[in-house]
């Protein structure tokens, strides 16, 4: 037999066996559906379903923030480069397939496996959409396996055009958005009919990873993956490369009419992206009730506002964030820059910043629940740590000082003997414990707040100060309706119990007061109302924060920029400090006065709570979960260690 011969037998027998495979795959699916044919579900009447999703936000007044949604568009009623766009983007071959794409599934994979990582989907258009009709978003064998045979139910009872339809208007885009003339309205502020090619490309980028690539998000980068779209739209043979030369050139820009007025617009985001975490996929109009505070809201903007105006050019400040919580973790305000309009990065949650010495408030509940307390006295004066020769800020030194004075005076030596003696590793749990999630050093320059973290999750930490050592979820939104007033998700009353023991509640409280009072804090001393709080400058000067609380609140400040270029001079104790009093004394105009919290303060409160829960909680603080925490031990001091510790202190 010749080698040709051999090969058209071999190719002749691949065949039958290809074709028996198809055959039999064919007759399994067969089988399949006449099975579960009877309990698929109904498709006639999805096209008749409202699918405009009306999302609206509420201020804890019941005040309106925002407004967002749009109503049910038709295919023909588009622009062509809008679907096409998504398309090329999700689906190339989706007028050829039967809701599974073989070859495509096949090119992913070859693709995925190639790369080592997961760089294409294998999911058709279909699929998509009947996992967002009818399955949860879990990723098992199973609901794989319910997908397809629901993709190829839906190509079965619809047309091609009738599916696209449906997933063009019931798809989440990022922001509170379902489907393209929701998006459109929110991030454009036009209909879908009427999107550029550089904004169709925009929309159909967001489908990748519509909280990641939400303009509200990080407008670089979803211009970037806009690029990448239309590229696609290129290989695909919907544009030509003049055409999308020529729409890089000119990228989306977010209309100042379809985003939230004001600071303001940095929390309704923020909110929009946790909606789906708590009721999951929107099929209709909902109403959103949060805890934000419009004085409080109006108090930030100004306050903050004010600062920047006043110092931005002589002390080269141009950026600053304020978040503000009520005692049980319900956000009142959050600003996260410094014109929303101009930049929607939030700063307050997304900005990873070193807060110098508002870090040391952990620190020193470390040492006090190792043992120490306030009155214990440390050496202020020169430390040589292997060649590492930290200062303080203004470089003397007071001899031997108190806990209370060195965190006062933010004493700098002070602060790293301290480290040394209770050990980072210490630290790191409280600071766990408290809700700092962010990666912190393990050496002794944790003391200096060299580790950068959000101005939220450290402004949280300060919390259970503030309520008597009570572990709460900080939170922004405290109940979801539907438009016909059907509660589907509302926030309890939870708390994790006790996470910081009453007395060195008391204790941080005394010490936080003290530097309030006549420390570094000075600045954000008010008359009639008991403060306490702690600055932090990074080195060069290039982050500023004052991170206090009164009875009422706590609330968080940072100042500095973008380019974390040096400011010129400005300390944690001289802006941010004044800045939030003149917040505070706004913001609780309507509040009367009460006494700092004390040791007292939460001791009858149920000692229960889940350490673990509590740290998935804020490490994910955007869920801000009302399940209850499992039961979790009173907080007990750890050995102290400093019978052998002294030798610093010989120098």
């Amino acid at each position: 037999m010749s080698v040709m011969a051999f090969i058209r037998n071999t190719l002749k027998s691949l065949g039958r066996w290809l074709t028996l495979g198809i055959v039999l795959l064919a007759l399994v699916w067969a089988s399949l559906f006449l099975i579960f044919a009877p309990d698929l579900p109904e498709t006639n009447n999805l096209l008749l379903q409202s699918t405009g999703t009306e999302v609206v936000v509420l201020a804890r007044d019941g005040s309106v923030l925002s407004r967002t949604g749009g109503g049910q568009i038709l295919i023909r009623d588009l622009p062509p480069h809008l679907p096409q766009a998504v398309l090329a983007t999700e689906d190339r071959r989706f007028y050829e397939h039967f809701g599974m794409d073989i070859i495509g599934f096949a090119r992913a994979a070859l693709a995925n496996l190639k790369a080592g990582r997961v760089v294409q989907g294998g999911s058709t258009i279909t699929q998509q959409l009947a996992k967002n009709l009818w399955l949860t978003p879990e990723r098992t064998f199973t609901r794989k396996l319910k997908e397809l045979m629901l993709a190829i139910w839906l190509e079965a009872r619809l047309q091609k055009q009738e599916i696209l339809t449906l997933y063009l208007n019931r798809v989440y885009l990022g922001a509170g958005s379902y489907g393209v003339e929701s998006a459109a309205r929110r991030y454009f502020g036009k209909s879908a009919r009427n999107v550029s090619l550089s904004e169709a490309a925009l929309l159909a980028g967001l489908l990748k990873a519509p909280s990641r690539y939400a303009p509200t998000n990080n407008l670089n980068r979803s211009r970037q993956r806009a690029a990448e779209v239309i590229d696609n739209m290129v290989e695909a043979g919907y544009l030509s490369k003049n055409a999308a030369a020529k729409a890089k050139r000119s990228p989306a820009r977010l209309a100042k009419s379809g985003s939230p007025s004001g600071g303001q617009g940095y929390f309704v985001d923020w909110v929009e992206t946790q909606i789906p975490l708590f009721i999951g996929r929107v099929d209709d109009g909902i109403v959103v009730e949060t805890t934000l505070d419009p004085l409080a809201q109006r108090s930030a903007e100004a306050a903050l506002s004010k600062t920047l105006a006043q110092h931005s050019k002589k002390r080269r400040v141009n950026q600053g964030a304020l978040i503000a919580f009520d005692t049980g973790g319900g956000i009142r305000a959050m600003v996260g820059g410094r014109s929303y309009r101009k930049s929607q990065y939030n700063r307050a949650i997304q900005a990873q910043r070193q807060p110098g010495s508002a870090f040391k408030t952990l620190v020193y509940l470390a040492a006090l629940e190792a043992g120490l307390g306030p009155d214990k006295k440390f050496k202020d004066g020169p430390i040589n740590i292997d060649g590492w020769r930290p200062k303080n800020f203004d470089g003397k030194y007071a001899g031997q000082v108190t806990m209370e004075t060195a965190l006062a005076r933010s004493i700098n030596t002070v602060a790293v003997r301290i480290a040394q003696a209770v050990g980072p590793e210490l630290i790191i749990q409280a600071a766990r414990r408290l809700g700092v999630t962010s990666r912190l050093s393990s050496d002794l320059s944790i003391a200096l707040g060299t580790s950068e973290v959000s101005l939220f999750e450290m402004t949280a930490a300060y919390l259970p100060f503030a309520n008597g050592g009570i572990g709460v979820y900080p939170f922004g939104i405290q109940r979801i309706r539907s438009k016909t007033g059907a509660t589907l998700y509302e926030r309890s009353n939870s708390s994790l119990g006790r996470i910081v023991d009453s007395r060195h509640v008391g204790q941080m409280n005394k010490m936080l007061s003290t530097a309030v009072t006549s420390g570094t804090g000075r600045k954000a001393n008010m008359k009639g109302r008991a403060a306490a709080g702690k600055t932090g400058t990074s080195q060069d000067y290039r982050d500023s924060w004052f991170i206090g609380y009164t009875a009422d609140l706590v609330a968080g400040i940072w100042l500095g920029n973008d380019d974390n270029a040096p400011t010129k001079r400005v300390t944690g104790g001289l802006l941010p400090a004044d800045t939030w009093r003149r917040f505070v004394t706004a913001a609780s105009a309507n509040t009367a006065a009460r006494s700092q919290p004390t040791a007292e303060i939460g001791a009858n409160t149920s000692e229960s709570g889940s350490l673990q829960n509590f740290l998935d909680e804020v490490r994910g603080f955007f869920s801000g979960s009302a399940s209850k925490p499992a039961n979790r031990p009173q907080t007990t001091n750890a050995p102290s260690k400093f019978e052998d510790f002294h030798r610093d202190d010989q120098e």
